[in-house]
């Protein structure tokens, strides 16, 4: 809601980072469930990115307990993406998942979330301090270490990479196909990669859509997705 009035929305820093990163033109998908019309979406784009959002999954997506009093959910949502994905794997649709995108991708595959993780013991807390500036908030907060082999590494030449973290709830088990690609320290898997899919379909924790151009390692993560798109437009 913004005002009296209920709007479809999605934050700036996600346009940017897809138009100026990845080379592609974003468009906003509804959030309408069943009446969005799943195939014909998916015939008609080049690839799915799922982005952050203030809200979080309903729990019963995933077997997990009742939220407490104040969580905010978006149920039409929920509808919208967790079917989507599902489709879009089968079809080989390019896939990028930040945040909430990141757990969505994770609960579509069959897997749970901690809802509270700085309240799970051995856990760090992973949200951000909401009275400090946002260039502290969306500041590095910890550092994850990259799988060999994976997409990640390889993106980064690296091992491991400073990331920033802006989230209450994480993965508690890993859906079935999903490959960890990132985990901090404290043990928390912080990206994926669906195993067997057709195209790009990976998903990170973090936000780097968070002034992506000034971060190398963003701007090859949504630059590896572009060229997925692209290379599913040019066989479409």
């Amino acid at each position: 809601m913004l005002g009296a009035h209920p709007f479809h929305a999605v934050g700036e820093k996600y346009i940017a980072a897809i138009l100026d990163c990845a080379g592609a033109l974003p468009l906003l998908i509804p959030s309408l469930g069943e009446g969005l019309g799943l195939q014909e979406l998916l015939d008609g784009v080049d690839g799915l990115f799922f982005p952050g959002s203030p809200s979080n999954i309903e729990p019963y997506r995933y077997g997990g307990e009742a939220s407490r009093e104040g969580t905010w959910h978006d149920p039409a949502r929920d509808a919208t993406a967790l079917p989507l994905i599902a489709r879009a794997i089968e079809q080989g649709v390019p896939l990028l998942g930040v945040c909430r995108g990141f757990q969505e991708m994770n609960v579509a595959c069959g897997g749970t979330l901690w809802q509270h993780v700085a309240e799970t013991p051995g856990l760090r807390t992973h949200h951000e301090d909401a009275s400090q500036p946002l260039d502290v908030q969306y500041g590095p907060a910890h550092a994850v270490t990259l799988m060999q082999g994976g997409v990640l590494h390889d993106l980064a030449g690296r091992e491991r990479i400073d990331v920033n973290s802006l989230h209450h709830q994480g993965i508690r088990e890993l859906g079935a196909g999903l490959v960890e690609e990132a985990r901090a320290d404290d043990g928390l898997i912080e990206a994926f990669r669906v195993r067997d899919a057709r195209r790009f379909a990976l998903a990170v924790q973090w936000h780097p859509e968070w002034k992506a151009r000034e971060n190398p390692f963003s701007v090859a993560l949504f630059a590896a997705f572009g060229a997925a798109a692209r290379e599913r437009a040019a066989e479409r």
